[in-house]
């Protein structure tokens, strides 16, 4: 019963993704081809939600869901790191036409073989535990 909260929240998240059309490959494909407004638009409907609620849960030193503080600690310098980090993620983002997000979603939705996506996924993050403390910073 104590993650009954957190799969509603999946639940809310799934819907408002795939009636949105952020999961669709298609819309994907219209993104980063500059055709289409559509994906722009909800990333950065995204961001701005995101920084406002930063804000908020810093100066109102808001609690979890299990009553912990909400701590968000500032970023570390290192622009280069977010640079080949976003460019890895872009480039495996157009290849795959899916972000990790939706993974789940599709999944659901009935589309099985991005179960393999969700391997690699799976491996990818896994093998980044092995080698962050050997990667350059």
């Amino acid at each position: 019963m104590k993650f009954v909260k957190y799969l509603i929240i999946g639940i809310v998240f799934g819907i408002v993704l795939t009636k949105s059309e952020a999961v669709s490959w298609y819309r994907i494909y219209e993104m980063f081809q500059f055709q289409s407004f559509h994906m722009f638009g909800i990333i950065m409907t995204a961001i701005f939600v995101g920084v406002i609620g930063i804000q908020i849960y810093k100066k109102n030193n808001v609690k979890g869901f299990d009553g912990t503080l909400i701590s968000i600690p500032d970023k570390e310098k290192g622009f280069k790191n977010y640079i080949i980090g976003g460019t890895i993620f872009g480039l495996g983002w157009g290849m795959i036409g899916t972000c990790p997000g939706p993974i789940f979603i599709l999944i659901g939705a009935g589309f099985y073989g991005i179960g393999i996506v969700l391997i690699g996924a799976l491996i990818g993050t896994f093998l980044y535990g092995i080698l962050k403390d050997k990667l350059p910073s």
